[in-house]
């Protein structure tokens, strides 16, 4: 059999250009995601060096609030992503700059609404961390200033997604890259150079984020052939499908951040020290989606083309070569966490309480990339399909169905029982989409 076949039963026999494609599309994404958490390191390590303890600890809770909205408004992203990938598919233009248009409105009217509840935002902050007064002046002055970028943040969630969808990874990985040098540049000259303070990091981070929306939208429109928008495609018969799709998405995050926080708030019902050791546990968490998350944009891409383009066949075989490269890394991961893991620990905190507690649990962390990966996988597939209600339902049913039973069942065993749920809800979440992804194939409904 030729190399070139396609083989529903191997991996490594698949085209060799799609793996390419692949990876082309996901090394760029990877190396984007890791940028930002060293802008995070940057700004945290500038208030830190203010001259009191609240200035840190208002930001944080400051930065929480807002980065929870916009997490949740993620939807953004991953719509985009998936209806621009399968424009491209379809080898229609206009049908791409539709889509631009089309979320740029909701990311910019969420946006405007966020600068106008942003008295509310405060009062949310303020009383989420019982704040003194001081800690309350901080929040207040940094969401001030902050909350006047969330239309550009939010509308780069979307162009993020649109040109992601294109194929266009490295111009992503430029601009994201540039803006956060931008953003820990202007931070030290304003917070530390011109004695700003708190605003001066916030400000930094606004003109960022004006700075990201500028080189992204004109990497838009030079992309569609600089067309404007069409107001046909804001009629309701036309715009349905955007909304019905982000709705969908908009449940899904809301379920998932439901799991999230819980296993945060009820760990630290069981202890501060317990609390923070789960803490550390989630660093691995996200260190192993930096990987995954990559390579589901590129299937995210691929899959949605290949729906444009209306072959199911190449689909479906994107779709292995993307479970090969998911599966791999996640042994990977794997591995590097059974022989790193107390290293690992070691280099997150110095407190010899917390590496012994550790202990207990990292066999959860040996195996998470392995159960986990198949749910970055399959978001990755369906996103591209852009089937919102599947993603929707799979959430709701792996939260109330397999998240809160598993932990009640084995509450008794403490923290023991928020991983043992978590890592059964990620599982089910991937064997979930993984089923309503092989009955779609059997009935031909993938395209």
């Amino acid at each position: 059999m030729s190399a070139n076949r396609r083989n529903p039963f191997t991996f490594v026999s698949t085209d060799k250009s799609e793996h390419r494609r692949l990876l082309t599309i996901a090394l760029p994404m990877i190396l984007s995601n890791i940028t930002n958490p060293l802008l995070g390191m940057v700004d945290t390590a500038i208030i830190g060096h203010l001259n009191h303890s609240y200035f840190l600890a208002g930001t944080a809770v400051a930065t929480m609030v807002i980065t929870q909205i916009y997490w949740v408004c993620g939807f953004l992203r991953m719509s985009a992503t998936g209806l621009s990938a399968q424009a491209r598919g379809s080898g229609d233009a206009a049908a791409g700059a539709r889509v631009f248009y089309q979320l740029l409105a909701p990311a910019l009217i969420i946006g405007i609404l966020m600068i106008l509840a942003q008295s509310l935002l405060v009062q949310i902050a303020s009383a989420f961390a019982d704040a003194s007064e001081q800690v309350a002046n901080v929040i207040r002055d940094y969401i001030g200033i902050r909350v006047w970028g969330a239309p550009a943040a939010l509308a780069n969630l979307m162009l993020v997604g649109w040109l992601v969808g294109q194929q266009h990874t490295r111009v992503v990985m430029l601009i994201q890259i540039l803006g956060n040098v931008l953003n820990a540049l202007l931070s030290l000259a304003l917070a530390i150079g011109l004695g700003w303070g708190v605003e001066g990091v916030a400000a930094a981070t606004v003109v960022a984020e004006y700075s990201i929306f500028i080189a992204s939208v004109y990497m838009v429109l030079r992309k569609t052939g600089w067309r404007g928008v069409n107001l046909s495609w804001f009629r309701l018969s036309v715009y349905r499908q955007v909304l019905d799709l982000n709705r969908d998405i908009l449940l899904r995050n809301l379920a998932l951040q439901l799991t999230i926080a819980f296993l945060t708030f009820q760990g630290a019902r069981l202890g501060e020290e317990v609390v923070a050791v789960n803490a550390l546990l989630m660093q691995f968490f996200v260190i192993t989606a930096l990987g995954l998350d990559g390579i589901a944009y590129g299937v995210e891409a691929l899959v949605g083309e290949s729906k444009g383009a209306r072959d199911s066949g190449q689909l479906h075989h994107r779709v292995l070569t993307g479970l090969f490269w998911s599966a791999s890394l996640a042994v990977a991961y794997s591995l590097i966490f059974v022989v790193f893991d107390t290293a690992i620990i070691a280099l997150l905190t110095d407190l010899a309480p917390l590496r012994q507690l550790s202990k207990d649990f990292l066999p959860y962390i040996w195996v998470m990339p392995m159960l986990a990966h198949w749910c970055f996988l399959m978001d990755g597939v369906f996103i591209g399909l852009t089937r919102g209600k599947a993603m929707r339902n799979s959430m709701l049913l792996c939260t109330l169905a397999v998240f809160f039973p598993l932990w009640w069942l084995t509450s008794g065993l403490g923290n023991h029982a928020l991983w043992l749920a978590f890592l059964g809800f990620l599982l089910a979440r991937g064997v979930s989409l993984g089923w309503v992804y092989v009955g779609l194939r059997k009935r031909q409904g993938l395209i």
